[in-house]
């Protein structure tokens, strides 16, 4: 691999059919699971293993049927020993493929401005910074941007790199970078923050982002909930905003999953874990990382992002 000039893998994930089908096998032999799956009961914090069933990067590929996978949960949940407590649509595992359905299904109708503000006639129009370039002999993105504010600019690349200094958003999209994955609850979170959330950047960015590094990538789906959690088409009255640090403490109280993906901060205690601002200069250096700058500074004696 490295004579190619190929560098190691960073992600934990594993392609091909044989993997894809025993992941599978494993799901549906864990009857309770597969059963009471409930999507927003999952914890975005869990990293070893997750909480979800990993399955879309092998449907992205084809290394595994999302009929398959439909027909063996079917069968499963219509035991009759399963029926009382089997989880429903659109929570469960069956839900889960009819949003993907879903999309799938509107961009048919749409076309290629499903996956744009401009010429889609199903997206609310917002002024976010940092708006898409239209190609007027096409009406089509160019997949280039006006830049109407260099400080969005700078909280783009932030945001995208891990280094907004909120160190929920930072972990997950540091393992977005590295795994090429994230859950969805981390999705929606980082999404949030980007568009209406904090930064009012134009979700087409971030979409962007999600293309480049998703593993299980549909331009369908990401473009589609991209449109959802910013609240331009879909559910577009979703007024839940995602808390950078109320949120995380819900699932993860002890910051375990920040100091597995932001570890400079692995010293810090869990109170300012998620605030590690609130932090006294004192234990900011007893704890190997200082709170200072803006993010474009390198790491050199024990110096932190903020």
């Amino acid at each position: 691999m490295s004579e190619l000039g190929l560098h190691p893998a960073t992600t934990p994930h594993r392609g091909g059919e044989t993997r894809a089908l025993a992941a599978l096998d494993a799901l549906i032999s864990n009857e309770t699971y597969t059963t009471t799956f409930s999507k927003p009961s999952t914890a975005p914090t869990a990293f070893s293993p997750q909480s979800t069933t990993l399955l879309s990067p092998h449907h992205h590929f084809g290394s595994l049927s999302v009929r398959l996978l439909y027909h063996r949960v079917q069968a499963t949940i219509a035991k009759p020993e399963n029926k009382k407590r089997a989880s429903t649509i659109p929570t469960n595992l069956i839900g889960q493929l009819l949003f993907r359905d879903m999309y799938f299904a509107a961009q048919a109708a749409l076309g290629y401005p499903f996956a744009q503000t401009q010429g889609n006639s199903h997206v609310r129009f917002v002024p976010w910074h940092l708006p898409s370039k239209i190609d007027p002999a096409t009406n089509l993105i160019t997949g280039d941007y006006v830049t109407d504010s260099p400080e969005a600019e700078k909280w783009l690349h932030r945001w995208k790199h891990g280094l907004t200094g909120f160190p929920w958003i930072d972990a997950l999209m540091r393992q977005l970078k590295q795994e090429g994955w994230i859950h969805h609850l981390g999705r929606h979170a980082v999404a949030c923050f980007l568009t209406r959330g904090g930064c009012y950047i134009h979700w087409e960015r971030g979409a962007e982002v999600f293309e480049e590094w998703l593993i299980d990538h549909e331009t369908s789906c990401n473009s589609g909930n991209w449109q959802w959690l910013s609240c331009t088409a879909f559910f577009a009255q979703f007024y839940r905003c995602y808390s950078p640090i109320a949120f995380p403490k819900k699932w993860d109280a002890e910051g375990e999953f920040v100091r597995r993906y932001v570890p400079e901060l692995k010293g810090y205690g869990k109170k300012v874990i998620y605030e590690p601002w609130r932090a006294s200069v004192r234990d900011q250096r007893e704890w190997g990382c200082l709170i200072k700058g803006d993010g474009s500074q390198t790491q050199e004696d024990g110096e932190g992002m903020k």
